[in-house]
């Protein structure tokens, strides 16, 4: 999951880190209004996003997952999470991996999500 205090921002100055974070949270907030079309509840929360990491230049790099790995959506959710975050002022570029290791399960999902689907 997404960390919002990143370990390479111990040595920056205090504007530095508060423009970071605020491109961390845009990132986030994009992400989470992208729902699998099979289940109500946002990919970040789903669990399926692993890691999202913002370099000095403000380029992204996402790690990411999907429920199966013949899931429906397995040509397009991954695009759409790329031109979402591609779209956020100050993001120059965006790659994407899709990673099925670790493989996703319910466990990885948010205990939001597990509330809303029944699982706890």
């Amino acid at each position: 999951m997404l960390n919002l205090i990143s370990k390479k921002m111990e040595n920056k100055e205090n504007q530095e880190v508060k423009d970071y974070l605020a491109l961390e949270v845009k990132i986030l907030d994009q992400i989470k209004l992208i729902y699998d079309p099979e289940i109500p509840i946002n990919i970040y929360d789903l669990g399926l996003i692993y890691e999202v990491d913002v370099d000095d230049n403000n380029n992204v790099n996402i790690k990411m997952t999907l429920t199966a790995p013949n899931c429906p959506v397995a040509d397009s959710l991954p695009i759409e999470v790329k031109e979402r975050v591609k779209g956020i002022a100050g993001v120059n570029n965006v790659e994407l991996e899709l990673v099925f290791d670790p493989p996703w399960g319910p466990a990885m999902m948010s205990e939001e999500a597990k509330l809303e689907l029944g699982f706890l």
